[in-house]
């Protein structure tokens, strides 16, 4: 009889199927390619451009000192590129006149000139995450994941006759169907962990809500089996994993409860699930990432830190001005030095991600975040000028060992190199290789 437990095995109890983490002890019977850690792809997109000055890196090659924006990424300087003067020309007018954010976020993973219009007609491209997820997506439980901070429509007039469909969504299923993100922690938790058959899923939340118990109440007894047959180092693997999915859970917990508790204005209800505060929605949201990554619920993820043209205030790091109405700053220094603290606040929220996935041990020695290209930028390159050349991109992670990390890569401004180029490189690395995607004009050596 073959006993052997494999990486699909997964925790059951109720309504709830707790897919497991890479584990050796359950990988000693299966071939070693079988073992190798799978490759992932992560799209983290960033709203008004950046201040450019405090962004690129003095000189190519190998990174030295890292410029103010990118200050709080230090850590990891071995594993991120910083790649200079791509360009996304379908962002720009091509004869349609203003809207520069809409066509900056439709055209960021599709490399495709959205059609201006705010009626239904709405058209764009096949984003590169969700080629990836045509190809690979089979395998996992969920194709891809869309998750986000804002929430977005397809429907109305949000950028000088651009639908909002543009400026809210990062990723696109076809030309005509952008794919809508979840904001809502609790809604993400339940979907990856809350078993395969719906009715049993909303009895056991209830039941979970009714209680106030965890989603580990109900795998307790599968675990307890589990863990008599894994060796002293995996136990321990397994522990810490339960851990940060019980942490993550108290997390929402909270959130809940402080968006449920009394407000200055009753008549402006919080949503319930997401947290008041931003970086803690954005980390909440990075946690349940790196969980479907570290599980293999999936292997694409697009997660934009804020809607295109966002003018969100930044009271916190003493912003109170909206992002949006900084971003034309005139080359105000006063204007910039507070752009600046957009940028490095958004860069260590980055830095949080990273450092999650570089904690997340995988096999054969490696992290998550050697086995993941994660994608950091924006479609506008100065917010002031709605340049969509100079972008500022980064690519983080090494790829499965098949990405050359650490370095400044600067491509000429003439040469209008396409930031598809670079998502060409990327889908040769997750397996699903294409001749041509949106503009692109050739592979980029990555």
């Amino acid at each position: 009889m073959n006993t052997r437990i494999t990486r699909r095995t997964a925790l059951k109890g109720l309504g709830t199927t707790l897919a497991l983490p890479w584990l050796e002890s359950l990988a000693v019977a299966a071939p070693a390619a079988a073992t190798a850690p799978p490759r992932r792809a992560a799209f983290i997109y960033v709203p008004n451009g950046v201040n450019m000055a405090e962004w690129t890196p003095k000189s190519e090659g190998k990174l030295g000192d890292l410029p103010g924006v990118l200050k709080p990424l230090e850590a990891f300087k071995d594993s991120f590129s910083v790649y200079s003067g791509l360009t996304l020309d379908k962002a720009r007018a091509n004869g349609d006149g203003p809207g520069d954010h809409a066509r900056a976020m439709a055209a960021f993973l599709t490399g495709r000139q959205p059609r201006k219009t705010h009626g239904a007609d709405i058209r764009a491209g096949m984003s590169a995450d969700q080629h990836i997820a045509s190809v690979v997506g089979q395998v996992t439980r969920f194709p891809s994941l869309e998750l986000g901070i804002d929430r977005g429509g397809s429907t109305g007039n949000c950028d000088s006759g651009y639908s909002c469909a543009y400026s809210h969504n990062l990723s696109w299923r076809g030309e005509s169907t952008p794919n809508s993100k979840e904001v809502d922690p609790k809604a993400v938790f339940e979907r990856l962990f809350g078993g395969n058959d719906p009715k049993e899923q909303v009895q056991a939340r209830a039941k979970r809500d009714l209680y106030n118990t965890s989603i580990l109440d109900f795998v307790n007894e599968d675990a307890k089996g589990l863990n008599k047959t894994l060796g002293t180092a995996d136990q321990k693997k397994l522990e810490e994993y339960l851990a940060s999915v019980r942490e993550v859970e108290q997390r929402i917990q909270k959130a809940k409860a402080a968006a449920s508790a009394p407000v200055a204005k009753p008549n402006i209800p919080a949503p319930t699930g997401i947290p008041k505060d931003y970086a803690e929605h954005i980390r909440l949201m990075a946690d349940l990432m790196v969980l479907a990554f570290q599980t293999d619920l999936t292997r694409v993820v697009t997660f934009p830190f804020a809607n295109e043209g966002s003018n969100r205030p930044y009271k916190f790091i003493e912003v109170p001005e909206g992002h949006h109405d900084l971003s034309h700053h005139g080359s105000d220094p006063k204007k910039l030095e507070k752009i600046k603290k957009i940028n490095t606040f958004h860069t260590e929220q980055l830095a949080y991600v990273l450092g999650k996935m570089k904690g997340t041990k995988e096999a054969n020695g490696t992290t998550l975040l050697d086995n993941v290209m994660l994608v950091y930028g924006s479609g506008n390159g100065d917010g002031n000028r709605h340049n969509h050349d100079e972008l500022p991109i980064l690519l983080c992670g090494k790829g499965g060992g098949s990405v050359a990390s650490g370095k400044h890569a600067a491509f000429p401004k003439r040469a209008e190199t396409p930031l598809m180029n670079l998502f060409l490189a990327i889908f040769e690395r997750m397996g699903a290789p294409a001749n041509s995607f949106g503009d692109s004009t050739g592979t980029l050596k990555i």
